[in-house]
């Protein structure tokens, strides 16, 4: 078992335990995938970088500038940068670099009192002061860790400020392909994500298509021991799991596309209440990014994806993905299969060698909910406002970089969000 949760977490794992010379490679490397994909912006939508106002979206310099502001805000400017957990988020900050240009940064960046819409509203700095304040802030940032004791809680905030800038990356790349371009144009390097690739090490080809039985066990969710944890993650508590038989590798096209073809997609028996409304509020039951193409020589019609704004033959084989868990819901009820629990997806992923998971992020059955003696974050507005009865999705997907890929790790969307790359695996009903 522990050979198997090393090939699965070992980058993860060494990030959220990274020492000052470990975290200093990595806050520089989030930092250039972070430009890189500025870049690749730039190049798609020209210097102004406008975007429509969407729920899906922020204003590509307001992301620029939140990266920036979040890592200043709670290390350069955190008077209280060393007591990591027991840090009182309320500290009065030191002031922030842009009021030299007569800018409050707090009331442009700060996501927890700058509502969504009025973003596009704000007057924002142009490219150039966007790029010369991220080049400051880790320059700030790394002379700090140089100086920062090396412990958990002298590191907190730098392993905090690297994973946030990680996330904001991954959502770059969802935007992008919403917005209906290739973040990888112009950059020689591929920075998009392809929707059939597997994080795991196992080869997909030889991977079973039969699905795989577990024993019954008592299994310990949450996580516990040294190094860095999200709030949401601690209160280690042991659940028991029952036996079950769970999906080798998510749901592909081939599974999942005869659900739309048969038009069980359009019947109500198979979709929750919340599931049918949103389900009624679309005008056809096609997966976001998909369409019917030209007829094959056999008469039928197959299958497009638009990936980057380009329509695309489909590959049934690839993971099905830009799924809401309404739709992952309803094909289990038409197959008579359910969504593993949160214990269950991690036991498999621990457990399982031949257990593939990271081409999508995984809807599951689980609320998103604080475990016991749930106490949060001085970053208070990560967890706490969103248990709201949202699923936790389980894995990641090509979009995540390695060092975010960890399998106690919670993510979580309502679940009517399809322009994250997310599907689904089963498990047998009963």
């Amino acid at each position: 078992m522990s050979d198997i949760l090393t090939i699965h977490t070992g980058p993860a794992e060494q990030a959220r335990c990274a020492d000052k010379a470990a975290l200093a490679v990595a806050l520089t490397d989030a930092r250039s995938h972070t430009l890189a994909l500025f870049a690749a912006y730039e190049a798609a939508l020209g210097p102004g970088l406008q975007v429509p106002c969407m729920p899906e979206l922020n204003p590509p310099r307001w992301e620029l500038g939140h990266v920036g502001w979040f890592a200043d805000w709670w290390i350069a400017r955190n008077p209280e940068r060393p007591r990591g957990l027991s840090a009182n988020p309320h500290a009065a900050r030191h002031p922030a670099r842009q009021s030299l240009r007569g800018l409050d940064a707090d009331s442009l960046f700060n996501s927890s009192t700058v509502a969504h819409d009025l973003r596009w509203a704000l007057p924002l700095p142009s490219t150039s002061a966007l790029r010369a304040d991220l080049a400051q802030s880790l320059q700030d940032t790394l002379a700090l860790l140089q100086d920062a004791e090396e412990t958990d809680a002298g590191l907190y905030f730098f392993r905090l400020a690297l994973f946030h800038e990680d996330m904001h990356a991954e959502a770059a790349v969802y935007m992008a392909q919403n917005l209906g371009f290739d973040v990888g144009v112009g950059l020689g390097v591929d920075l998009g994500f392809d929707p059939s690739a597997s994080s795991s090490s196992t080869d997909k080809s030889a991977l079973p298509h039969t699905p795989l039985a577990v024993a019954a066990t008592a299994w310990q969710l949450g996580r516990s021991g040294p190094g860095f944890a999200f709030d949401n993650e601690l209160g280690a508590h042991t659940v028991a799991v029952d036996a079950f038989e769970i999906d080798a590798q998510a749901v592909t096209w081939a599974q999942y596309l005869p659900f739309v073809d048969s038009g069980a997609a359009d019947q109500r028996q198979h979709w929750s209440d919340a599931g049918w409304a949103w389900r009624q509020s679309r005008a056809s039951a096609l997966p976001r990014y998909l369409r019917r193409g030209l007829r094959t020589p056999s008469g039928e019609h197959g299958w497009e994806q638009q990936r980057h704004g380009q329509w695309q033959p489909l590959n049934l084989a690839a993971t099905a993905c830009h799924l809401t868990a309404f739709e992952a819901q309803a094909w289990c009820h038409w197959a008579g299969r359910r969504l593993p629990t949160e214990a269950e997806w991690e036991v498999a992923a621990h457990t399982l060698p031949g257990f593939a998971w990271g081409a999508v992020w995984e809807w599951t059955a689980s609320a998103f909910a604080p475990f016991p003696g749930f106490t949060p974050h001085p970053y208070v507005d990560y967890s706490a406002p969103w248990f709201d009865g949202r699923p936790v999705l389980k894995g990641a997907s090509p979009a995540t970089v390695p060092r975010m890929r960890h399998p106690k790790y919670r993510n979580y969307f309502t679940p009517e969000r399809n322009d994250i790359v997310a599907g689904f695996r089963s498990v047998a009903a009963g």
